[in-house]
C-alpha cells in the first residue's frame, strides 16, 4: 500500500538515516542558505566539490552525489521552482518533476529508503499546502508504479509543514 510507504514528519533532514537524502538545491549546487546550506555543512567540503562536478541543475531535474559525512549514503539534488517565477501550472508541474526526478535517481542508484525536504517551501516562497498536496501526489504516484522503494519520508522543519502534508496525504487517500 503506498500510504504505508510515505511518513511524514518533523526533524532534520541531514540527520535521517536513509540510503538517500534529497538537498533542496539551487540551479549551481554549490550550496546555499536552509536546507541546502544545511545539507552542506553536515555533509563537507567533498560534497561541494563533487556537486561542482555535476552543474548546472535545472529546474525540475535532479542529480545525485555521495552523502560523505552524512548519515545518508547518498544525496539527490534537485531544484524546485521558485514560485512567483512561473505561472500556478508551470510551477506545480516543475515541483512535481523535482519530486519525480529524485525518485528515479533513487532507483537508479538502488536506494530503498528516501528522505525530502519540503521542496521550494522556503526562500523559493511556493505556498506550503500547495506544495504539500503536489509533494504527496508526486510521491505516492510514483509508488504506485515503482515498488524498489521501500519507505519515503516527507521531513518537515515546522509542525506547520508536516501537518499540511497530513492533510494533503489524508484529502488523497479520501
Amino acid at each position: 500500500m503506498t500510504k504505508q510507504r510515505i511518513k511524514i514528519m518533523v526533524g532534520d533532514i541531514t540527520t535521517q538515516n536513509v540510503d538517500a537524502i534529497v538537498n533542496a538545491a539551487n540551479n549551481s549546487l554549490a550550496g546555499g542558505g536552509g536546507v541546502d546550506g544545511a545539507i552542506h555543512r553536515a555533509a563537507g567540503p567533498n560534497l561541494v566539490k563533487e556537486s561542482l562536478l555535476l552543474a548546472p541543475c535545472q529546474t525540475g531535474e535532479a542529480k545525485t552525489t555521495k552523502g560523505y559525512a552524512l548519515p545518508a549514503v547518498w544525496v539527490i539534488h534537485t531544484v524546485g521552482p521558485i514560485y512567483h517565477r512561473h505561472s500556478p501550472d508551470k510551477a506545480a508541474e516543475l515541483l512535481a518533476a523535482a519530486y519525480q526526478n529524485s525518485l528515479r535517481e533513487a532507483v537508479r542508484v538502488g536506494a530503498k529508503t528516501v528522505a525530502f525536504p519540503a521542496i521550494s517551501t522556503g526562500v523559493y516562497a511556493y505556498p506550503r499546502e500547495e506544495a504539500a498536496k503536489i509533494a504527496v501526489q508526486a510521491v505516492a504516484d510514483f509508488l504506485r508504479h515503482e515498488t524498489s522503494i521501500e519507505e519515503v519520508r516527507l521531513v518537515c522543519f515546522s509542525e506547520d509543514s508536516a501537518e499540511s502534508h497530513r492533510a494533503a496525504l489524508k484529502n488523497m487517500l479520501g
